[in-house]
């Protein structure tokens, strides 16, 4: 109760948009989003319009608020033009194919934005840490993934990549957060908790990627994220900021007249059946 009092305290004080922690106060955080979702809306529209295609990679430590960001963005578009990938662990079929070839059918085609909820560059972060690929395996990665980066821009894929930056400090609170709450349990897999006694493996693992995969066609783009709230916003304002979309005019949409029933006898209601009423 103390700690559910004193997050309240948190939500009560401060300035209109701050919390006194320095965190945004979620009226603020509404009414922001708010307004870059039109604008998401207004990209959306120009992308089906245009034939744009564009991918947005979401990478980063485990409760970093990837899954919280990619909601922020899809909540407010089309699923038919956003789609959300994220794929689970791969098949022993797919452990014998080309390493990207589980992720090219997912590409977008003409008119759609697709959010990577991790990517082909889980080879230089989990697999690495974890020994799931080999040494000669990583290596090739290194060397190949930034030539099919290219190869997608080249093709005139628009390539946004996410780092969402937490730390251990912020990191720790979450997974505890987690632990609390009986509806989150299943985000405390045994690859997230394995990754708190490696946190120096992954760092490392980290900053050779970047090293490598960090190209001006498609660069790495960190984003500071121990607040929530305001790590989604920056993300779709900066995301917005990169793509020189315009709003595409629509004509003025008018209710047609609703049919009347006339000769329609609707079905007595004791031939159907109800959910029942429990709330």
């Amino acid at each position: 109760m103390g700690k559910k009092r004193k997050r309240r305290d948190d939500e009560a004080e401060g300035d209109d948009e701050r919390t006194t922690s320095g965190r945004m106060k979620k009226k603020a955080y509404e009414k922001a989003l708010k307004a870059l979702s039109v604008e998401l809306v207004k990209l959306q529209e120009w992308v089906k319009h245009s034939g744009h295609r564009i991918v947005v990679i979401f990478e980063g430590r485990d409760a970093a608020g990837k899954g919280g960001a990619i909601k922020a963005i899809s909540q407010s578009m089309s699923a038919r033009v956003c789609r959300v990938v994220a794929l689970t662990a791969p098949s022993e079929r797919e452990k014998t194919q080309w390493y990207f070839q589980r992720y090219a059918p997912h590409l977008p085609s003409a008119g759609e934005i697709v959010l990577f909820d991790r990517s082909w560059y889980n080879r230089a972060g989990v697999e690495r840490v974890m020994g799931f690929c080999t040494d000669d395996e990583y290596q090739e990665f290194l060397r190949s993934c930034p030539e099919f980066g290219c190869m997608l821009v080249r093709s005139g894929i628009k390539v946004v990549k996410y780092w969402f930056s937490v730390s251990d400090e912020e990191q720790e609170k979450r997974f505890q957060a987690r632990l609390d709450d009986p509806t989150k349990h299943w985000k405390l897999s045994p690859m997230d908790l394995e990754s708190r006694s490696r946190w120096v493996e992954y760092s490392r693992a980290k900053d050779e990627m970047f090293s490598h995969t960090d190209i001006k066609q498609a660069p790495w783009y960190v984003v500071e994220a121990d607040d929530k709230r305001a790590a989604r916003l920056n993300l779709i304002a900066h995301l917005l900021s990169l793509v020189a979309y315009q709003d595409i005019a629509r004509e003025k949409i008018e209710l047609p007249r609703r049919q009347k029933e006339g000769s329609y006898v609707r079905p007595p209601m004791t031939d159907q059946t109800f959910v029942p009423r429990k709330y």
